[in-house]
C-alpha cells in the first residue's frame, strides 16, 4: 500500500472529533461520582471497544498476541499505565479548567513530548531534520507547538476576564491554580500513550503477517496498551470509590445524601442508572474511536509516523476549542480573547496541513 499522508491528515482530524467530543456525553450523567462514570465509560474505552474491532477487523488476534515477545506486551502495557496516570487527571483537567482551557494546557505538554521523545529515543531525529521533507514536517510540528501556546495563552486571557460566578456558570468546579497543576502533570504522562504505540510496533508486524489489511495492523497494539491504562484507571477509581463511599452507585438507584457526588449539590436524589450508562457507553465509545482513526491515520504517514502524535493533538484542541463554544465557555470573553483564540486554531489547522505536506514530500522522494 503506498502511504498517502492527506488521507492520514483527515483520518487524524476524525480522531481528534473523537477525542474533543468524548466529554459532552458524561456532562449529562446526573448523580454520580466523577470515579463511578469514569471508570464505567473507560471499560467502554479500555476494554469492550478495542476488542471488539480488533477481533472484528483483524486476522487471528489471539495469536498475533500470543506471538508477540513478553518483553513487548510488557512495554506497551507498562506505557499504557503510565499514561493511565495522565488519563485520569485528563478528567479531573476538565472538571477544574473546562474543555477549552484544559485541553489546551494538557495537551500542549503532550503534544511535546509525545511527538519528538520516540525519534530522539531512537536516534532519528538528525536524519528526519537532514532531509528536506523532514525539515517540512518538523515546521508542521513546531507550528502546532505555537498554535497550541496560543490558544492557551487565549484560555488564560479569558479567565483573567471572567468574573467567578462565570467561571462557575461555564465550569461549575473551576479552580485556576488546583488546574494548571493537574493539567501539567496529565499533559506530561499521557505522551506516554506514544511510547506505547512506539512499544508496541512488533505487534502491528506481526498482524500484517497474518493477512490483516494495512489499515486495521494497528488495532492489536491497542488493545495492550489500553489495557494498561484501564489497570492504573481501575486501581484509582475504585480507591476513590472506597474512600468516597461511592461504590454502591454503580447500582442502585437512590443517592445517599452523605455521598453526593463532588460535582454538584443535586436536590433529587434518584440516581438515572439507565440514562447514566447510556451516556457512559457513549463517551467511553467515543473516546476510543480517536485512538482507531488515530492507526489508520498512522498508516499513511510514511517515514514520519512520529508526527501521527502532533496532528492528534492539534486535532483535538481545534474540535475541543469547538465544543468550548458551543457549550459557552468563551462567553464573556474580550474581543482579544476571541482573537486569541481564533488565530491559534488557525494556526492549527495550519500545522496539520503542513505536517500532511511534510510527509507527502516524503513519501514521493526520489
Amino acid at each position: 500500500m503506498i502511504p498517502n499522508p492527506f488521507l492520514g491528515v483527515c483520518f487524524h482530524w476524525l480522531g481528534g472529533l473523537a477525542a474533543g467530543s468524548f466529554y459532552v456525553p458524561y456532562r449529562r450523567v446526573r448523580n454520580w461520582a466523577w470515579e463511578t462514570y469514569w471508570l464505567v465509560g473507560g471499560f467502554f474505552s479500555w476494554i469492550i471497544a478495542p476488542w471488539v474491532l480488533g477481533l472484528a477487523l483483524t486476522n487471528d488476534l489471539m495469536g498475533v498476541l500470543g506471538r508477540t515477545s513478553g518483553r513487548t506486551l510488557f512495554y506497551a502495557w507498562f506505557f499504557g499505565a503510565m499514561w493511565g496516570f495522565g488519563g485520569l487527571t485528563f478528567g479531573l483537567t476538565m472538571r477544574y479548567l473546562g474543555m477549552s482551557l484544559g485541553m489546551g494546557v494538557a495537551l500542549g505538554f503532550c503534544a511535546a513530548f509525545g511527538t519528538l521523545v520516540p525519534p530522539i529515543f531512537n536516534h532519528q531525529l538528525a536524519a528526519i531534520a537532514a532531509s528536506g521533507s523532514g525539515k517540512v514536517t518538523l515546521l508542521g510540528v513546531g507550528v502546532c507547538l505555537v498554535g497550541i501556546a496560543i490558544a492557551a495563552l487565549a484560555g488564560l486571557s479569558k479567565e483573567r476576564e471572567m468574573s467567578d460566578e462565570s467561571k462557575k456558570l461555564a465550569v461549575k468546579e473551576f479552580n485556576f491554580s488546583k488546574g494548571m497543576l493537574v493539567a501539567t502533570f496529565s499533559g506530561i504522562m499521557s505522551a506516554s500513550f506514544a511510547y506505547g504505540l512506539e512499544a508496541g510496533s512488533p505487534i502491528g508486524l506481526l498482524s500484517a503477517a497474518a493477512g490483516t489489511g494495512p489499515m486495521w495492523t494497528g488495532l492489536p497494539k491497542l488493545i495492550v496498551v489500553l489495557l494498561g491504562g484501564f489497570t492504573t484507571n481501575l486501581v484509582w477509581c475504585v480507591a476513590l470509590n472506597i474512600r468516597n463511599r461511592t461504590g454502591y452507585q454503580y447500582k442502585s438507584r437512590t443517592l445517599r445524601p452523605a455521598s453526593k457526588p463532588q460535582t454538584e449539590a443535586t436536590p433529587d436524589l434518584r440516581i438515572p442508572v439507565a440514562l447514566n450508562l447510556f451516556f457512559c457507553v457513549l463517551a467511553g465509545t467515543t473516546w476510543y474511536m480517536q485512538f482507531f482513526f488515530y492507526t489508520m491515520g498512522e498508516t499513511q504517514m510514511g517515514n514520519y509516523r512520529f508526527s501521527s502524535w502532533t496532528l492528534h493533538m492539534a486535532s483535538i484542541i481545534i474540535f475541543s476549542t469547538m465544543w468550548g463554544w458551543i457549550l459557552h465557555e468563551w462567553k464573556g470573553a474580550s474581543r482579544r480573547t476571541h482573537l486569541l483564540i481564533g488565530t491559534g486554531i488557525a494556526i492549527l489547522i495550519l500545522s496539520t496541513l503542513t505536517v500532511g505536506y511534510g510527509n507527502y514530500l516524503g513519501v514521493n522522494a526520489k
